[in-house]
């Protein structure tokens, strides 16, 4: 971009990218077509969750890796969460995808269990803890909520905690997929108790860079202080709607190598 843009041209910009981008054509090289699999609500989440923790490193390997998790699954989450005997939770133990492995897999499972007998889904499961206009305080009790069982101390790191400066990207944009609206037909849509002039940018490398080029994040680390920064940013173009610039940012970076 050979000139630094006005705010007004610079969110006309986004606005164009974020339009061009949020398109079912995105789905074909994106972990957000394992949940588009399903059409039952608790199985959309699961597979959303599941997917989106392992949804870092190579693309490709994320998608190979996520279409297993569900082949292991029977490709019915839920009713494998809910019904799963001991052999079949020790069938998890071959999977792996870069340091999540078996043994991850098979709390996560356990977890999501009682979880799913406490409430109905997901959605009900988090939104108590929702109460504020940013979803980053809620994800930390998220997490302690989600690990109150006895669990593998390696486990906790695959659900990353904004308290202690992460910009917990894979389940910003679990958030993303579960909760904006699904009229492009990209995101699902399915969590109606949260906005999504709560959500926050899935910060990542590629997002991260394009919004530095930008100007709209100055912080060099991609962390919870610039996700914030970024954030406060995004909410300036768009505040009902701020993460429909993911699209934008993502796209740019990735597509355009911006």
């Amino acid at each position: 971009m050979a000139k630094k843009l006005t705010k007004k041209e610079l969110k006309i910009f986004l606005d164009e990218k974020a339009l061009l981008y949020e398109s079912p054509n995105f789905i074909e090289t994106d972990p957000i077509q394992i949940p588009h699999l399903f059409t039952h609500k608790q199985d959309i989440e699961i597979a959303g969750f599941l997917t989106a923790t392992i949804a870092w490193g190579n693309r490709k390997s994320i998608l190979k890796n996520a279409h297993k998790l569900m082949d292991l699954m029977g490709q019915t989450p839920h009713d494998f969460v809910m019904e799963h005997t001991p052999e079949q939770l020790d069938e998890l133990q071959s999977f792996v995808h870069r340091t999540f492995n078996g043994i991850d897999l098979s709390y996560f499972i356990t977890a999501l269990r009682y979880l799913y007998t406490l409430h109905t889904d997901l959605e009900s499961f988090f939104t108590p803890y929702a109460s504020e206009a940013f979803l980053q305080n809620a994800i930390h009790d998220f997490k302690q909520a989600f690990f109150s069982l006895p669990h593998p101390d390696r486990t906790t790191k695959h659900i990353s905690d904004p308290h202690k400066n992460s910009a917990a990207k894979r389940i910003n944009m679990f958030f993303r997929w579960m909760i904006r609206d699904a009229n492009a037909g990209v995101d699902l849509g399915i969590w109606k108790t949260l906005s999504p002039a709560q959500l926050s940018c899935p910060l990542d490398v590629h997002s991260g860079n394009v919004a530095r080029k930008l100007g709209i994040l100055k912080r060099k680390q991609n962390d919870a202080k610039a996700l914030l920064e970024l954030d406060t940013q995004l909410r300036k173009f768009d505040a009902s709607d701020p993460v429909k610039y993911d699209f934008a940012l993502f796209g740019l970076g990735v597509f355009e190598k911006f």
